[in-house]
């Protein structure tokens, strides 16, 4: 167990209210629906709850609806985003932008559809003059759907 995690610091969960306060991101883009429990500094389990009513499933497939794949690896660096900004102590502003900047070895191993819950896992792997790089994991019944490692950056908002 963590040091946090035995003295019961930053063990909370987060209903989608809160989670507006740390993402700037709205509907339809918006894909954390609640934060189970997140321990800045190290590690936050936030679920998606797919419904039929996504706005991206008329297109992607009419005939077997998928979530599509950018929008799993989406919801883990929004998710990714809510560790960052708890870990930092802070919350966005319109003075800097959370800006994800790479993606390295994504691997999708189930589809994801109507009336799955997506368990997102992210570890905070390192943080170094603003650049951010976590590790992320997608599940659906205890099913791998997709993985990756994200790196982010905190930079301040152009002029």
């Amino acid at each position: 167990m963590s040091s946090n995690a035995a003295n019961g610091q930053g063990m909370s969960g987060m209903d989608i209210h809160q989670i507006l306060d740390y993402l700037p991101h709205r509907y339809p883009i918006l894909l954390v629906d609640r934060v189970l429990d997140v321990v800045p500094g190290e590690r936050i389990t936030g679920l998606k709850n797919v419904s039929v009513n996504e706005p991206y499933f008329p297109g992607h497939y009419p005939h077997h609806p998928v979530m599509p794949g950018v929008l799993i690896v989406e919801a883990m660096a929004q998710t990714a985003a809510i560790l960052a900004f708890k870990t930092m102590g802070s919350k966005p502003d319109d003075k800097s932008v959370y800006y994800f900047v790479g993606i390295d070895n994504a691997r999708f191993k189930r589809p994801v559809g109507p009336g799955d819950q997506l368990l997102i896992e992210v570890r905070l792997v390192a943080n170094k003059r603003g650049i951010w790089k976590f590790s992320a994991v997608a599940r659906v019944a205890d099913q791998v759907a997709a993985e990756a490692d994200l790196i982010c950056a905190v930079r301040p908002t152009p002029q």
